[in-house]
């Protein structure tokens, strides 16, 4: 369909679930910061070499850096009639910089789709995962709870607590999130990009109808 997309939303809000869905039905990649840098750090170019060295001295891969892996991934082949970009821009620099990068008659973009819901919710969500530390197998203490508190219905182990699941850790990340994200959405909103809210409260089909409405109808 050729839709160019942003994607946004706090850890836990199910992003990575509407994104595959989104690119399947669209036909257009899901590009993720994450996949971009790993993709440049195993190609054996200038650029790559570039990222390398910030990645291996511990430092953060400037806005510069990132703008060209984006440029780069964005001319390739299957990027040319559309995309779905997940975690880009994540400053306001970078945000100026997409423009550059996909300006030209009308809005930049179809759709910058943001997902939300309420922290509460997301908290909760996240909290209260458990793996087991044999087998992986997941549960949720609410959604999907073992048989046997604590222990894996599977193998019998003990279920633990990701550190990054801790509800400590977890607010720390929604608040982190706020605070960065939240200057790019009003700079996509002062410039006049088509920022869609998104409630993402509610099972994978309602939410991914929601999205499709926004993108395609604007409701």
């Amino acid at each position: 369909m050729g839709e160019k997309l942003l994607l946004f939303g706090p850890p836990g809000v199910g992003k990575g679930t509407q994104a595959v869905r989104l690119a399947a039905t669209l036909r257009v990649p899901h590009i993720s910061t994450g996949e971009m840098l790993r993709a440049s750090l195993q190609s054996r170019t200038p650029l790559g070499d570039q990222v390398r060295h910030f990645v291996e001295s511990g430092e953060l891969v400037p806005d510069r850096t990132i703008v060209q892996v984006v440029r780069t991934r964005l001319a390739e082949r299957d990027a040319r009639d559309g995309w779905i970009l997940d975690g880009f821009p994540r400053t306001v620099s970078q945000a100026e910089a997409l423009a550059g990068l996909v300006g030209g008659a009308g809005a930049p973009v179809d759709a910058v789709v943001v997902l939300e819901a309420p922290l509460d919710a997301l908290v909760e969500r996240l909290s209260g995962r458990r793996i087991c530390q044999s087998c992986q197998a997941s549960y949720h203490l609410r959604a999907n709870p073992p048989k046997v508190r604590g222990t894996c219905d599977r193998c019998g182990s003990a279920l633990i607590q990701r550190k990054d699941d801790a509800e400590e850790t977890v607010r720390f990340r929604q608040t982190d999130y706020l605070v960065k994200t939240q200057p790019v959405i009003e700079y996509f909103v002062r410039s006049g990009w088509p920022v869609r809210a998104i409630d993402a409260m509610g099972d994978v089909e309602q939410i991914f109808g929601r999205i499709y409405a926004a993108i395609f109808w604007g409701n």
